[in-house]
């Protein structure tokens, strides 16, 4: 038998192909979970800059990949032309997050659960993850982190401005120091006792500080 042969046999006549109400249910399933997950998404994003395309993408990334998937288990060339066609795409933008790279997996992954005909296992699961996200990324064990940027004229003034900054915080860091022409220049990673930042506003009135800056970040850092 040679390989035209087992194209040409009488069992790829035989594959159905997929019903309309299939297709309907499958992409409205899709669409809805893919809604799930931007929603997810929405709720744990911790980054600087919020991206509604990447919150698009994982909709039609899900229901893209259930399409593909209701076609390749209904035609057997068809899914060996597919896996011929998709090995040569090549993604090259860069992720940020890690945690983007979830979200796109779990897109991926509820797509193909769902063609596959195992609805109760991409909802339930769907539902779980998201819960599980939402738990674990919004959950804070640490108190904000915050830059403190102090520019001295000398050194009496920089004593008096880190006494002042040490009897109003809970922490207080040196993460860096430069001197030059007679201005000292302060980085301080600090931890505030609370939401009150009027202490700032005191140390700018130290006399021999130039400026004070209060600068919040969110970075990876040991707390």
């Amino acid at each position: 038998m040679t390989f035209n042969d087992i194209f040409k046999s009488s069992f790829l006549e035989n594959i159905s192909a997929v019903s309309p109400l299939d297709m309907i249910l499958t992409l409205l399933l899709a669409f809805g979970i893919g809604l799930f997950i931007f929603y997810i998404y929405k709720k744990t994003y911790q980054g600087v800059m919020f991206s509604s395309s990447f919150g698009v993408t994982l909709i039609a990334l899900t229901m893209i990949t259930s399409q593909v998937i209701l076609a390749v288990t209904s035609n057997v060339v068809l899914s060996l032309g597919m896996v011929g066609a998709l090995s040569i795409v090549r993604f090259r933008t860069a992720i940020k997050e890690p945690l983007d790279i979830a979200f796109l997996f779990w897109s991926i992954a509820a797509g193909i659960i769902l063609a596959a005909g195992m609805i109760p296992l991409a909802v339930i699961g769907s539902v779980v993850i998201g819960v599980i996200l939402l738990i674990f990324v919004n959950k804070k064990s640490h108190v904000n982190p915050y830059i403190v940027v102090l520019s001295c004229s000398d050194h009496d003034a920089e004593k008096k401005a880190t006494e002042y900054i040490n009897s109003h915080v809970e922490r207080c860091v040196v993460k860096s120091k430069s001197a030059k022409s007679g201005i000292v220049e302060l980085n301080m990673d600090i931890r505030l006792k609370d939401d009150n930042t009027d202490f700032v506003n005191a140390l700018d009135a130290i006399d021999g500080v130039n400026s004070a800056v209060l600068v919040s970040y969110n970075g990876e850092y040991m707390g």
